[in-house]
């Protein structure tokens, strides 16, 4: 069974953008390579546990488990040493990318206190979208009550196109609810 929004992108975006940007092959139409997820928490260096619990709340989110990141070199200001365990990171592909992202536009986003839409100045030029997002509490995999502290969480989504106005078409069709 395919994912929902891959099946409207594949029949309602594609055709759309292939219009707007007159593209001249349907490979040329931009599409979402990966979404990358990643929690940081400089507080792990105190507190270990807290870490391990954002791991398993990461994996609840988006189905796949988590990469632990060590730390590159030591800072002494921030009482870091090299290789101690300060954050987690899910790079999403195919499927299971999909479902996340419909999760994310359709759920999540929703959810968030105060939402007036994403910022569309995100964009790095080159077509890809990073987003912040304060609570990680909004996905409805994590049970509130088991939470300890509350992360943040940055979400990077990856696009095959090339200017930042592709990538900003492409995901206003997938749905992503932009600032006016």
């Amino acid at each position: 069974m395919r994912p929902r929004l891959l099946e409207r992108y594949r029949k309602d975006v594609v055709p759309r953008l292939s219009k707007e940007f007159s593209y001249g092959n349907v490979h040329q139409v931009p599409k979402l390579e990966k979404i990358v997820v990643n929690i940081g928490l400089g507080e792990a260096t105190q507190n270990p546990k807290l870490l391990d619990n954002a791991v398993v709340e990461l994996g609840a989110i988006t189905g796949q488990k988590p990469a632990v990141r060590r730390a590159r070199k030591s800072i002494a200001n921030f009482k870091l040493r090299q290789g101690q365990r300060i954050g987690a990171m899910v790079t999403l592909r195919g499927d299971r990318m999909w479902e996340f992202f419909d999760r994310l536009v359709s759920v999540s986003l929703p959810r968030v206190r105060d939402f007036k839409g994403c910022s569309p100045k995100a964009f790095d030029g080159r077509g890809n979208y990073s987003l912040g997002i304060r609570e990680h509490i909004i996905f409805p995999e994590v049970d509130y009550d088991k939470v300890e502290k509350i992360v943040g969480l940055n979400v990077t989504i990856c696009t095959t196109a090339r200017t930042d106005a592709e990538g900003r078409a492409l995901l206003a069709h997938l749905g992503v609810p932009f600032r006016q």
